[in-house]
């Protein structure tokens, strides 16, 4: 017996050594690459990626061991270099690196190493200067600024929600917005006017604009943006009800339906999410792409889903998961508004840490009070999500397409038994739709795409203006916060100065 389990084991280690040249990485054929290696994409946390590649040209498909490489980030003749570094494995036989930096340096120097050598064309010199996230440095050609940040020309989704607006009186909307939304509803009204933000609230529950305010700071340090004057919905409820044919208002929002004409923008989740990368945030588009559980044929053949009970048809998923446990876990971890059923559906389970989601290969996407707005760090994981039809979107979800990226059910959860059977039925399938779905995450949902995305909406935005945004009564200056530690120079406003 024991024998046998000794063949058996070099026979393993003898198939896996054909397959990535006796489980060496390359140093010179490994590949390096990203947006983290440009000088002019200034993001919270920069980052890019390596793909180990073994010495016959082969990528690897599981990870060759999460301290393979080893990355040093510096800025030459600096005594102390204030970067936080981190090389996280992403179990594929890729790594993603991820650096914030706390202050502005002339020039950087990345090495990637393996086994003391450079891997392939390290070192990586970025030649700058070279801002860290909260120098106030915005590059004034916004079209040079969209170049280096590899911007797509248009963005579908933008173009089909301002599609409903043939012109945008800043005037008229002033006056009509306030009036019909502004008492019942929580409202941001923002003028940026010459690269300042100035906003006036609406409304008694405004706290959500901290996450607007930061965005707009943000962007402001790094791009000039057009003089523009918008409103933002700060509910979870997109607002604009009206048909095409009647009189349509711009109203901003986290969440669109197939009910409303509101304008989509990445939700605040998302938005928070790529500003604190590296910060107070740990849950991230990057850090997810490093936590996604076991390998696929460990995982646990499960549909997974926890959360509070925000619609009615998690009460359902819930009595479902209680029929058939073997196929479902899903239970509630908070009652709130359907709390006089919490005899019925509870008891409340412990909170899970989304990390451990990824234990089970199927994830159940089901709408909250609208659209779950966990379903872009679902989709970077490595299960598939079973996403339930909805009126509800997020900016990117007609990007997505069912069956491709993920497996769709019934809005009344009729037929999600039958499509959880056959995820379990069709593993090989089910995997393929998991791999699309990650690198639909991986590719389109990232910082770099998120700026992207407000950026070319406040353009559009502002090309359909007819009148001046102006600086209203009542608006405050919404000022950028003071770096008193790591102060840094603009050499786009030492040029101005000389001039």
């Amino acid at each position: 017996m024991c024998e046998m389990w000794l063949l058996y084991t070099l026979l393993v280690f003898a198939l896996s050594g054909i397959s990535n040249g006796n489980n060496l990485p390359s140093a010179m054929k490994s590949s390096v690459w990203g947006p983290g290696l440009e000088p002019n994409i200034v993001l919270p946390a920069r980052y890019f990626f390596i793909q180990a590649v073994d010495n016959s040209g082969q990528n690897f498909t599981s990870s060759p061991g999460e301290s393979t490489f080893q990355v040093k980030i510096f800025a030459p003749g600096e005594e102390f270099s204030r970067i936080w570094v981190q090389v996280l494995d992403r179990k594929d036989g890729s790594f993603v690196v991820r650096y914030r930096m706390y202050a502005s340096y002339p020039n950087l120097q990345i090495d990637v190493q393996l086994q003391d050598k450079h891997v392939a064309k390290s070192p990586y010199t970025l030649t700058g200067p070279v801002y860290h996230e909260n120098c106030e440095c915005p590059e004034d050609d916004s079209a040079k600024w969209l170049e280096h940040m590899h911007c797509p020309q248009s963005i579908p989704q933008i173009l089909r929600d301002l599609a409903f607006f043939q012109t945008i009186d800043p005037d008229k909307i002033v006056k009509e917005i306030t009036k019909r939304f502004g008492q019942r509803q929580s409202l941001c009204h923002y003028t940026i006017k010459d690269n300042q933000v100035y906003i006036k609230t609406h409304g008694e529950h405004v706290g959500f604009r901290i996450f607007m305010d930061a965005l707009l700071l943000s962007l402001t340090r790094k791009v000039k943006l057009p003089d523009v004057e918008f409103f933002v919905n700060l509910g979870d409820w997109p607002l604009e009800k009206r048909k095409p044919t009647e009189k349509l208002h711009p109203i901003l929002s986290w969440c669109g339906s197939n009910e409303t004409r509101d304008i989509v923008m990445p939700t605040y989740d998302l938005t928070e999410s790529v500003l604190e990368t590296m910060g107070r945030v740990s849950l991230d588009m990057i850090s997810v792409q490093a936590n996604t559980g076991p390998i696929w044929e460990d995982k646990n053949s499960t549909a997974f889903w926890r959360g509070r009970d925000s619609r009615r048809e998690r009460l359902e998923l819930v009595k479902l998961a209680r029929k058939h446990p073997d196929l479902i876990d899903a239970a509630f971890t908070n009652f709130f508004f359907f709390k006089h059923n919490e005899s019925l559906y509870g008891p409340l389970v412990k909170h899970v840490s989304f990390f451990d989601f990824f234990k089970y290969k199927y994830q159940i996407n089901i709408d909250g009070t609208v659209a779950a707005y966990r379903l872009p760090y679902l989709l970077a994981g490595d299960s598939v999500v079973l996403k339930q039809d909805s009126i509800y979107y997020e900016h990117f979800y007609n990007d997505l397409k069912p069956w491709e990226h993920y497996v769709p059910f019934k809005r009344d959860l009729s037929d999600l038994l039958e499509k959880i059977q056959w995820v379990k039925n069709h593993d090989e399938e089910a995997k393929k739709i998991a791999k699309a779905g990650q690198e639909f995450a991986r590719n389109s949902l990232m910082g770099d795409t998120i700026f992207c995305y407000y950026v070319k909406l406040f353009q559009e935005y502002a090309n359909l203006q007819v009148g001046e945004p102006k600086i209203r009564e009542g608006m405050e200056l919404v000022e950028q916060p003071k770096d008193d530690l790591f102060p840094c120079t603009c050499h786009r406003k030492e040029v101005k100065d000389e001039l």
